[in-house]
Order: structure tokens, then C-alpha cells, then sequence
């Protein structure tokens, strides 16, 4: 049975002062550990510092002591608070040289997009590398990243900060070299190395302790896996991780744990992973080859929007109405005005007709329709703030439904939104 060696160490420091100040959250750290752990490499500690080259120097120099191996994001670009190439390159005790082939690709970039016959001269600050570097090909953007290493093996790569550019680099140049690195310090078959490796089943319409005691009895097929509960707007996700066992160890129990959960929990699971509710609902009407209209008030175009941002939806999105009025509600939905006068603008019946009307004007197969109450204003005691009703037509038989959503005005929309979209898949599910 082959065995693994010590498992590679990596410090992450991600660069900026908008993450401390936080206009930014951190997601190059978060996805950059994701991407170590599924390959046996243990995150050792992640820092954020801010623009400032002391700063840089001694993140990037604690963490080589620590761990010899180190990986930044972040100030590569052509302004004065790019800040990391020189602080860095003065750690190794290397000199910046000007890499010509990179300036001149530069300015090719530059002119192929328009933006003037000239280089600015802040932009060549870019093509300035250290001493005896490996360049790293940004195919993305212009920064490129650099990798460092020293005659004692300790190494930093510095990749750059926009999300975008960071994980094309990251996965076309730094993952392989990484993962050979990585194999020098395993025993035996590197494809036996122990790794962490995690899969998320996302679920909605579901609160958190019902979700909990709904699990309980599938504890036990967990077989060591750990078990985390992530509850957000969309629902509650169900994080499994597999930790220090080799890779087709660690799949197989992943399976085996889903497949338990995904029958304990029932029709509340949507998907994994990223799996987004609008793109799962847009695969039922694409098997079904329906089309879909949505009728939307206090989510003000939420709904439409989640549809059309998945692409390909034009193939069975056909359109919406925003109908935020009363009066739009009565002359570009059909709702009666008795309806309006008895029920009241947010309630099921109202919903019923918002989601027949927009149905049959669009000549759809599907139609889905909120009503609700946003806030912070106009609640009462019979219809408090958060109050949302929906309903789904498809092809003639309507089922509406009324739940209390709970947060500000922006998760009110936001949960109304995805319990719709959950109402549309579970009628065609």
C-alpha cells in the first residue's frame, strides 16, 4: 500500500487595502485554497496586508521561514500601489531588470485595443522583472506573474489580484508546476497521495434545524466525512469534506455520503456544487420543451434576471412583466380588479391571476409569479413585511402558496426570487 510523504505547505497573502478595509472580500484566498486542498497541498495560513512594501516584505519573509513556499495575489499592475514585484524581488536580494519581449507585447496589447498609439509609461512599470525569475504567462490580462526561488528551494509566486487573471494563471501555470513540486515529496504512486477534498449539496426552502433533524439518520453513512451546514439568501448548503485518505478513497465515500443525504432530505435538494436554481429549473424545461413567462412585483425583475443571466435560456424564456402597480396588475395581467379590492395586492389569489395572465399572454407552457411585501414599510399585523405569495401555471393547473421571508428588503427579494424558482422545479421535477 503506498504511503504518502510530508504533504506540500503553502502560505497564501493576498495583497490590497480594499480587502482590509473591506470593499473587497478575499476570494482569490478562498478559491486558491479550494484548489491547493484538492491536491494534498495544506494551506498553512492565509494573511491579507495592505498596498505598503513593509508590509509586503514581512508577510512574504515570515511566511518563507514558516513554510519556504508562498503564494501571493495582488499588486501587479501598472500603478503607484503596485507595490509587490520590488518588495519581494529585495527578499531574494534580486535586482528589477526590464524584460523587453514583455514590454513590447505590451504595447501591442495596448494598441490592438484601442486605447492610443502610446504606452503609458505607468503600464511599463509591468514588464519589470527580478533577476533570474520564471516569468508566468497572463493570458488573460497584462500583468504577468513571476515565480521566485531561492538556492535553498524556498519559492514565491506572485500572481495578479483580478479574479479573472488569477485563476487562468493559476490553473494554465502555477497548478502544474505546483502538482510536480508536490510529487517529489510523495512515497510511491503520486496518485495514491492523501488530499482534501470536499463536495457541497446545496438544498432550499428548507430552515436549517428541520434540515438538521431531516440528516440525523444519514449520520451514520458518513463513514468519517466531516459535515458542515453554510446557510445563506438561497438556502442551506451541506459542505463534505474528506480529509487525508487518497483521492479515489476520498470520491468514492464522497458518493457513497451524497447518495444517503440526497435520500434523507428528499426533494429539498436542488444540486451540487455551483449548481445554480435557475440553470436546474431551465434543464426541466429544456427536457419537457416548455417555454416559461414570469409575472414579477415586489422582486421587481429578480426573477427574469436569474433566468436570463444562464445561457442559452432564450431557447425557453419567452419574457416577464414587471407589474410593481396595481393598475399594471389589472391592464397587462388580467388580475380582476374584485380580486384586488377583496384579497388585496399580496395574496395567493392575486398571485393565481398574475401567473395565468402572463401565461396566457405569452402563450407559454410555464409561468411563475411573486407578490409580496419587501419592506421596510407597509406591512400589517395580517401581512407583515416579508410576506411573499407565488404561484406557477403550467399549462392551465395553478398552485399558489404564501411563506413569511425573513432579513432586509434585498434578502426578502432575493429569498422571494429563489423560492419561485424552487416552486417551478418542484412542479416540474
Amino acid at each position: 500500500m503506498n504511503t504518502a510523504g510530508v504533504a506540500l505547505k503553502v502560505e497564501l497573502v493576498t495583497i490590497g487595502d480594499e480587502l482590509l478595509l473591506g470593499f473587497t472580500l478575499d476570494s482569490n484566498g478562498a478559491h486558491l485554497a479550494r484548489e491547493l486542498a484538492a491536491i494534498g497541498v495544506t494551506i498553512a495560513r492565509r494573511t491579507s496586508v495592505g498596498d505598503d512594501a513593509s508590509a509586503i516584505s514581512e508577510a512574504v519573509r515570515d511566511a518563507l521561514d514558516r513554510t519556504g513556499a508562498v503564494i501571493t495575489t495582488g499588486g501587479l499592475g501598472p500603478t503607484s500601489d503596485d507595490l509587490t514585484k520590488p518588495s519581494i524581488a529585495g527578499l531574494f536580494g534580486r535586482e528589477m531588470r526590464m524584460d523587453h519581449a514583455i514590454l513590447e507585447a505590451l504595447r501591442q496589447r495596448w494598441l490592438a485595443r484601442g486605447w492610443g498609439k502610446e504606452l503609458p509609461k505607468a503600464n511599463e512599470q509591468q514588464a519589470l522583472i527580478p533577476e533570474g525569475a520564471t516569468v508566468l504567462t497572463n493570458r488573460h490580462g497584462s500583468a504577468p506573474g513571476i515565480l521566485l526561488e531561492d538556492d535553498r528551494g524556498r519559492w514565491v509566486a506572485m500572481l495578479p489580484g483580478v479574479p479573472r487573471e488569477m485563476k487562468g494563471m493559476f490553473a494554465e501555470e502555477l497548478l502544474p508546476w505546483i502538482q510536480a513540486r508536490a510529487a517529489r515529496g510523495v512515497q510511491g504512486d503520486a496518485a495514491d497521495a492523501a488530499v482534501v477534498v470536499s463536495r457541497t449539496i446545496r438544498t432550499t426552502a428548507i430552515a436549517e434545524s428541520v434540515l438538521a433533524e431531516q440528516v440525523a439518520p444519514a449520520l451514520g453513512d458518513l463513514e468519517g466525512l466531516s459535515l458542515a451546514y453554510l446557510p445563506h439568501w438561497p438556502g442551506v448548503d451541506l459542505r463534505l469534506t474528506s480529509a487525508g485518505r487518497p483521492g479515489g478513497e476520498s470520491l468514492a465515500r464522497l458518493d457513497r455520503a451524497e447518495a444517503a443525504l440526497r435520500r434523507a432530505i428528499g426533494a429539498g435538494v436542488y444540486g451540487r456544487d455551483n449548481d445554480d436554481l435557475a440553470a436546474v429549473v431551465l434543464e426541466l424545461l429544456k427536457v419537457r420543451g416548455y417555454t416559461m413567462a414570469v409575472a414579477e412585483s415586489c422582486t421587481g425583475g429578480l426573477l427574469g434576471g436569474r433566468i436570463t443571466a444562464i445561457s442559452g435560456s432564450s431557447h425557453f424564456f419567452v419574457g416577464g412583466v414587471i407589474a410593481y402597480s396595481n393598475e399594471v396588475k389589472a391592464t397587462h395581467l388580467g388580475v380582476g380588479d374584485d380580486t384586488l379590492i377583496q384579497y388585496g395586492a399580496v395574496s395567493e389569489q392575486t398571485a393565481r391571476e398574475m401567473a395565468m395572465g402572463v401565461r396566457a399572454r405569452y402563450r407559454a407552457d410555464v409561468a411563475a409569479s411573486i407578490t409580496g411585501i419587501a419592506g421596510p414599510g407597509g406591512g400589517s399585523a395580517e401581512k407583515p413585511v416579508g410576506t411573499v405569495c407565488a404561484a406557477v401555471d403550467v399549462r392551465g393547473e395553478v398552485t399558489t402558496a404564501r411563506r413569511n421571508m425573513v432579513g432586509d428588503r434585498e434578502e426578502v427579494r432575493q429569498r422571494s426570487a429563489q423560492w419561485a424558482l424552487d416552486l417551478v422545479r418542484r412542479r416540474l421535477g
